[in-house]
């Protein structure tokens, strides 16, 4: 018999280092010395002059250099999961210490040199005790404060992201379904994928007529078009290719307002912006269903230049006031929200409830609709709209010899063009595609409620079943004919007050799905008029917002007041989405406010068998009851109604008479019964909604 003794020695095994791009580290700009000290840097770098050059080349490449020189760069490298932000020198040093004697110690194993290591190891240890002690209590002290609140949010993103098992995905699947594990391999793939989706269009007829472009005489960008431009640009934003932010120009003030204007009307005559700007980069962000390792289930943004979108801004703001848009469209229009629509189409069916008529409603989607649209189409589409030729040539451009590249977890892949569909990310193309939907329904839609749109979510409404599957044939034939996809798989069809035998609707001898609940605009409608399936979305919302500031809501550290301030900005506001056009029983309310409660009891560390009273909890979060501020935000919201005009749609939907009469039994409640009752608990009548400063006032439910 042989006896072996083996050791072995497992390797770990290296992941190839990822080359990440430097950045410059714009967002010292925040900071008033830093931008005083930038704004003299590129003064100087400019000869002394305080207008920057005029062409866009120069100015970037000085504006580039500038910033590298006084913000400084990154590192270029990916950052380590260790939590070393609270080194400080010392810390540091002591480390660099412990690092040499462990060094000497491999190369001499002397008892001495092993002493020296493991006291250095030791001390270390303590300092590094004290140093992390000292970090956290400044942190704690700080975030206390009016000045550390961002910080705050800052604090909970990154204990969420640090809480999740898989922070990026390495490996993903080819169309086949089977695993790619190397980075060459994953490259090409998403590439592979976005490529097809971004230069692949639907079949569609070839347009004979031609329609002609109103010539027009355009004015010249004038500088507070651009000051507009600038206020509705956000700071903090993923820069573009370009690395310039919008911070570069807000920092500069009017030097910038006027190189702006001089740029943007050099564009605007010639038709032709930089080459740089047609370069951007697209990074899939995950859809949060489906399997995560299936590109189909990401959503590609791309980072543009921040001086593009500026661009794309002050041409949206000029079309709009060319162009009209129907009245059907809620999506991305001023006076116009989610809640507009979602409260016609709950009012709409309550009244067909009551009345026992037949509703039948059909939800339309369509397949990858910004990706898919035809640019020969939006072309047609702005010339019918009535835009001027010059503002058409200078759209046309935004996309001529467009390109992108994939960021993914395993670096960038190679550049390809994007030839169809809109830039997702970009300023202009919410109102380019509203164009295109307005133009390509004019035929088919009906008046609103029975035809709303939100971007390309569609709801077609009929008192028959007949006839809704008439228009959604419309529907198909007027989009699919331009290059529009109708999606049979998501398409829905629901039906108030359905009778035996009433049968579905069928698009093309295929049978639409038929649901009893549609998730319309993020809040769920039943047919039945119910809310009891909404309520408990808000709960489940509720607690997915919780879960994404955990780190900070569970941290003992942090004080009561600041836990409830987050709670409130955060959480309730996912708790309150749509209910402002909900009709709640006292039931529903309580389950609303249960969830509540056990939020904030787990936020304070307190459970039930402390026995300490849920208003002593509310107090010392102050938080107001879920309750009062679900009646605060309805009252709110009819006022705003009563406020509008008659044709508002709104307005018309609560007027709305209609023929037949209430089921026998206990009614059912309706909007108005609950708005009458808030109404007589707040002391208020319908003609004090008049008065919207006074209205505010009387229905104000304050948190304690």
């Amino acid at each position: 018999m042989v006896v072996c003794r083996m050791t072995l020695m497992v390797c770990k095994t290296k992941r190839s280092k990822i080359e990440i791009e430097k950045k410059t580290k714009w967002w010292k700009l925040k900071k008033e010395e830093c931008c005083e000290e930038f704004r003299q840097k590129l003064r100087q770098a400019l000869g002394g002059q305080v207008v920057l050059p005029d062409d866009w080349e120069t100015t970037a490449e000085v504006i580039r250099e500038t910033g590298r020189k006084v913000l400084g760069v990154s590192s270029g490298r990916r950052k380590e999961d260790k939590e070393t932000w609270w080194w400080n020198e010392e810390v540091q040093d002591s480390i660099q210490r412990k690092r040499l004697a462990k060094k000497k110690w491999d190369m001499d194993r002397t008892e001495e040199n092993r002493q020296e290591y493991k006291e250095l190891q030791r001390r270390v240890k303590r300092e590094v005790s004290k140093a992390k002690q000292k970090a956290y209590e400044e942190l704690y002290t700080r975030l206390d404060t009016r000045e550390g609140e961002k910080d705050l949010y800052r604090l909970a993103r990154q204990r969420d992201r640090d809480g999740k098992d898989v922070q990026q995905v390495r490996v993903i699947k080819d169309r086949d379904g089977r695993v790619l594990t190397s980075e060459e391999s994953v490259q090409r793939r998403w590439k592979e994928y976005f490529e097809e989706l971004m230069n692949e269009e639907n079949e569609r007829e070839k347009r004979v007529e031609g329609v002609n472009s109103v010539e027009q005489k355009v004015d010249k960008i004038r500088k507070d078009e651009v000051r507009n431009a600038l206020k509705r640009m956000k700071s903090g934003k993923a820069v573009g290719p370009d690395d310039i932010p919008v911070e570069v120009w807000k920092c500069l003030g009017e030097a910038a307002v006027e190189f702006l204007a001089n740029l943007f009307n050099r564009v605007l005559e010639s038709e032709r912006m930089p080459e740089e700007w047609r370069r951007s980069v697209l990074v899939p962000i995950f859809k949060n269903k489906g399997d995560v390792q299936s590109c189909s289930n990401y959503r590609g943004i791309k980072l543009m230049s921040h001086t593009m979108k500026l661009w794309e801004r002050v041409v949206e703001a000029r079309l709009r006031k060319v162009v009209e848009i129907c009245e059907q469209q809620y999506g991305f229009m001023p006076r116009k929200s989610t809640t507009d629509a979602i409260f016609a189409l709950r009012i709409l069916m309550e009244k067909y409830r009551d009345g026992q008529k037949e509703l039948h409603c059909v939800f339309v989607d369509l397949e990858k609709a910004y990706d898919r649209v035809p640019r020969e189409e939006l072309w047609y589409c702005m010339r019918k709209s009535g835009v001027a030729k010059k503002y058409v040539r200078v759209v046309q451009d935004m996309y001529e010899r467009s390109r992108t590249v994939v960021r993914c977890a395993v670096g960038q892949t190679e550049e390809f063009n994007v030839e169809v569909g809109l830039h997702q990310g970009s300023a202009l193309s919410p109102f380019l595609f509203a164009i295109v939907m307005d133009q390509l329904s004019e035929e088919v839609r009906q008046e609103s409620p029975w035809t709303m749109m939100f971007a390309d979510d569609i709801v077609i409404c009929s008192e028959s079943r007949e006839q809704v599957e008439e228009y959604l044939e419309r529907w198909r034939f007027a989009l699919e004919r331009r290059g529009m996809k109708v999606s049979r798989s998501k398409t829905e069809y629901t039906c108030v007050n359905e009778r035996e035998g009433s049968g579905t609707v069928r698009l093309q001898g295929e049978e639409v799905k038929k649901v009893q609940e549609f998730k319309y605009l993020g809040s769920t409608v039943q047919s039945n008029g119910e809310c009891g399936k909404e309520v408990k979305k808000r709960v489940q919302a509720g607690w997915n917002g919780w879960r994404k500031v955990l780190g900070v809501l569970c941290d003992r550290k942090i004080s009561a007041r600041i836990k409830g301030k987050v709670y409130r900005t955060v959480v309730r506001p996912a708790m309150l989405y749509g209910l402002e056009t909900v009709s709640l029983r006292k039931r529903q309310e309580s389950e609303l406010e249960v969830a509540e409660l056990k939020m904030l009891r787990f936020s304070l560390g307190v459970t039930r068998l402390g026995r300490i009273r849920n208003e002593y909890i509310r107090g010392t979060a102050h938080v107001g009851r879920l309750g009062d501020k679900v009646r605060e935000a309805r009252l709110r919201w009819f006022g705003h109604v009563q406020r509008r005009d008659s044709e508002y749609i709104g307005r018309r939907m609560l007027d709305m008479g209609l023929p037949g009469r209430r089921q026998r039994g206990r009614p059912k409640r309706r909007y108005m019964d609950v708005i009458n009752e808030d109404m007589k608990l707040v002391g208020a009548s319908v003609e004090d909604a008049e008065d919207r400063d006074r209205w505010r006032e009387m229905i104000r439910c304050g948190d304690p």
